[in-house]
């Protein structure tokens, strides 16, 4: 069972301190790690994306199931989020951060572990997953940093934002369109095969080392036990809760596991830019990043484990 563990979770993590120690010893700068990130983002990730899922076979309905499940998985700790937010007592500045850091998800991190454990299939399940899950997570975080910030602006401005923002995302457009080759069942000829194979053999580590290299102690010393309370909630009360919702949805086999890495996975790095871009504590997101990034070895294991 460690050997298991070790196998899906050590690469990931050596390659994201390989990240951080390429950027420390200067290796790696700024201008590297944004145009990587670019690449990744706008280009690698959509391909793999839209590659894997539209040359799978079409499931029947567990993928509604596990969708379902984690969606409302994810409603219940954002709900969660608010009400820790007045027990807390977390200022207006820090809400908006504390509340994504609690249910967003690093999709790079989860797309490597379920190809290291679960394979093809795994994939197609993750893939359709965080297809569904990005947009319902896009307007709540959005939501919540708006209503906190006190940014001013009509409410359609702010719809025009969120729409903008959803159907321009490249992830989302390349779940959409694997899933619809993949409703044809159509195949891709060898050549292109041999070429998205080529393009995605670059994706994960690419990936995995520039978010090795943006992660930072920055405002952990200040932050520790807002960060420690988000980071509890997004890698126990979420996967506890997933676990449970999971069951109650009959999700089992390969659905489910591909579900139990999405719940324990670590927030997602883009907290950090949504902060800056609303008017939150970027302080706080950097070392909510930095914190549910080392906690998530203990909660991916746990998950690996079920």
């Amino acid at each position: 069972m460690v050997m298991i563990v070790l196998n899906a979770i050590f690469p990931i993590f050596a390659l994201l301190f390989l990240g951080n120690l390429l950027k420390h010893f200067n290796i790696t700068n700024e201008v590297f790690l944004k145009t990587s990130d670019k690449l990744v983002y706008f280009i690698f990730f959509p391909v793999m994306l839209f590659w894997k899922i539209g040359s799978s076979s079409p499931d029947k309905g567990v993928s509604i199931n596990l969708c379902a499940a984690s969606i409302l998985a994810v409603g219940v700790v954002y709900l969660i989020s608010l009400a820790m937010i007045r027990l807390f007592h977390i200022s207006n500045f820090q809400a908006g951060t504390f509340s994504q850091t609690c249910f967003r998800f690093n999709t790079y991190i989860g797309m490597a572990i379920v190809m290291n454990t679960l394979g093809e299939s795994g994939i197609r399940y993750f893939g359709i997953l965080i297809g569904f899950a990005i947009p319902i997570i896009n307007v709540l975080a959005v939501s919540t940093l708006i209503w906190y910030s006190g940014k001013k602006g009509s409410p359609r401005q702010h719809l025009k934002y969120l729409v903008k923002a959803l159907i321009s995302n490249p992830l989302i457009l390349g779940c959409a369109a694997g899933l619809f080759f993949s409703r044809f069942q159509l195949s891709f000829p060898v050549f292109i095969n041999n070429t998205f194979s080529l393009m995605t053999a670059v994706t994960m580590p690419l990936a995995l080392i520039s978010i090795g290299g943006s992660l930072t102690l920055q405002g952990l010393k200040h932050n520790t036990k807002i960060s420690l309370i988000a980071s509890l909630v997004k890698l126990l009360i979420l996967p506890t809760t997933g676990f449970f919702l999971l069951n109650a949805f009959f999700v089992d086999g390969i659905a489910f596991k591909a579900g139990m890495i999405f719940f324990t996975l670590p927030t997602s790095t883009s907290i950090y830019v949504l902060s800056a871009q609303l008017n939150s504590d970027t302080q706080l997101a950097s070392a909510a990043i930095m914190l549910s990034t080392l906690l998530s070895f203990m909660s991916l294991s746990v998950a690996l484990l079920i």
